[in-house]
């Protein structure tokens, strides 16, 4: 049941909106798999043979990877595009 502005649906349209979100996300890390490297693309640190064996195609070190991290910050879990209640709140 909608109230408001929002269509019939509008909650699943975001929750399935949502999934695809992060199924395009995952799909996006996996296209950088491939060999891993034994240094750091970034700063030519030597990667660990632990780290290249627990993630495959790992192409940065610990330290950028975390920097890379915080850079592409991390979606709040939720999408509320495209829905006029949530833009009242």
């Amino acid at each position: 049941m909608a109230s408001g502005w929002a269509k019939d649906g509008a909650v699943q349209d975001q929750i399935d909106s949502t999934v695809e979100d992060g199924i395009q996300e995952a799909r996006e890390r996996l296209k950088r798999n491939g060999p891993s490297l034994s240094h750091c693309e970034a700063c030519e640190a030597p990667i660990p043979q632990a780290r290249r064996e627990a993630v495959p195609g790992v192409r940065l070190c610990i330290q950028c990877q975390a920097l890379e991290d915080k850079r592409q910050g991390h979606h709040a879990g939720y999408n509320r595009r495209g829905s006029k209640d949530s833009q009242l709140r």
